[in-house]
């Protein structure tokens, strides 16, 4: 248990001092902002900072201020101290990633009064002192010792709602025809049914028509006005669905509850399959509270173990989501167990030889780095902290995995314990391809949907 203990007047010399430190995260710019209700878009807003003379987002310049009080409430002269009067000068800005050092010493006292002035100064990890000034308080003249107060854990959710703003701008581009492979239970049928109903999708319905009757009348669901195509079985029904976008007569496809590599394997037929220059691969779209901006993970659901020519595809459909969904310039992180190049793991060498791609025009359109271990991927606290200097560390919007594996298991663990909304999309064949998981939410279907309208009409003008 940590225990406050103060220093009383009598106890305080001049020259005295204490000090602690802090390392700026999005999310402490973000609780300030709800707590003093400044949410002037140098702070918030990452285009906008972006725009500005400090070329990016900053901190309030009191949440410095806050960190003196701090130091003044709980070191020096700490508990019982009464705040008079603080003078503060900003002399430079603070970034996300910062570290800052927050120091206060005695300079004068006053023996009468019991009043001690401080000199205040926040010095970050280069040694630029960003914040200085004066305090005036009065300390106490009696001991003060008590076990500091346990703060409730505070979690952030962003600002308005992810999905619901993805669907708004989806919504104005109309319906995509949609071939809806196999739904033959009632989660895949009804979320056929809800992005019908959101006006995401126009579905064609793949599936045994018997089967399909039988569904819909158990699970409530009606199906007049939807078009099927009756096929005996699953396999058949992949085909067939093939066959429909070749026909033109879809623009997406859409996994019911036949089992992916039976839908995948009509997909990458070599004849009559659906197949591009480009790998198939699959991309999650991720947001969380933890992270300011939405970003992607690939490959976590169809290559297992991906070559580096592999991985330059998945590469390359990623920035081309990424490309779609409005980022102009995505920062792609290629992951590793360590930021550093190691001849022993082939996942850090694929990273560099990804980067060198990029260098010379091969994987075009993105900013690449690494290895990246995840924490320097996202966290720009950790970068610094390793040391590294990147465009990416710390505000990547593609994460690119070593394999399948750890792909599918960082995916699973940001939804099912970060709380993350997540989209499915398989990209790299001549149609986008709705893939979800059974146990994907009704919310994760209607997301994927309205990704899979997004590529299917920029594939309109940008064929695959």
């Amino acid at each position: 248990m940590q225990l406050l203990r103060n220093r009383t007047f009598d106890e305080i010399a001049i020259g005295d001092s204490a000090e602690i430190a802090r390392t700026l995260t999005a999310e402490d710019i973000q609780l300030f902002a709800i707590l003093s209700g400044d949410v002037n878009p140098q702070h918030l807003d990452a285009e906008f900072a972006a725009s500005t003379r400090f070329h990016g987002v900053i901190a309030h310049g009191m949440w410095g201020g806050a960190l003196i009080s701090a130091v003044l409430g709980t070191r020096l002269p700490g508990p019982g101290t009464v705040y008079l009067g603080q003078t503060l000068r900003f002399r430079g800005p603070v970034r996300v990633g910062d570290t800052l050092a927050i120091r206060v010493t005695v300079s004068a006292r006053d023996a009468a009064k019991k009043r001690v002035t401080l000199a205040c100064s926040c010095t970050n990890q280069a040694g630029q002192v960003v914040i200085e000034g004066e305090a005036d308080v009065i300390a106490p003249t009696e001991r003060i010792e008590r076990a500091s107060a346990t703060l409730p854990e505070v979690r952030l959710r962003t600002g308005g709602n992810g999905q619901q703003r993805l669907l708004d701008r989806v919504r104005t581009l109309g319906a995509v025809r949609t071939a809806v492979v196999h739904p033959c239970d009632a989660l895949s049928l009804s979320a056929a049914l809800d992005a019908r109903a959101a006006g995401l999708i126009e579905p064609v319905l793949v599936a045994p028509r018997a089967r399909l009757d039988a569904v819909a009348a158990e699970a409530g669901l009606d199906l007049a006005g939807i078009a099927i195509e009756d096929v005996p079985h699953s396999h058949a029904a992949a085909a067939r669905a093939v066959a429909l976008v070749h026909a033109g007569a879809a623009e997406a496809l859409m996994k019911g509850s036949l089992h992916t590599d039976e839908l995948m394997a009509a997909v990458v037929a070599r004849e009559g399959g659906l197949r591009t220059k480009r790998r198939i691969s699959h991309c999650f779209l991720m947001q969380t509270a933890a992270y300011p901006r939405p970003f992607i993970i690939t490959d976590a659901a169809i290559n297992i173990s991906p070559t580096l020519d592999d991985k330059a595809d998945i590469v390359r459909n990623a920035v081309e989501l990424a490309h779609i969904i409005g980022v102009e310039r995505p920062r792609v992180a290629i992951l590793a167990a360590v930021e550093t190049v190691n001849p022993h793991m082939p996942a850090t060498l694929d990273a560099a030889a990804l980067c060198k791609m990029a260098d010379r025009g091969q994987i075009a359109g993105a900013v690449l780095d690494g290895p990246l271990a995840f924490d320097n991927a996202v966290s720009a606290a950790a970068a610094r902290i390793k040391g590294i200097e990147s465009p990416v560390a710390g505000q990547a919007d593609v994460l690119v995995v070593p394999d399948l594996e750890s792909g599918n298991m960082l995916a699973k663990q940001l939804e099912y314990m970060g709380d993350a909304e997540s989209a499915g999309i398989v990209l790299g064949a001549r149609v986008p391809i709705v893939l979800t998981s059974r146990a994907d939410s009704r919310d994760a279907r209607i997301a994927s949907c309205a990704i899979a309208v997004l590529v299917a009409h920029h594939y309109r003008t940008s064929p695959p």
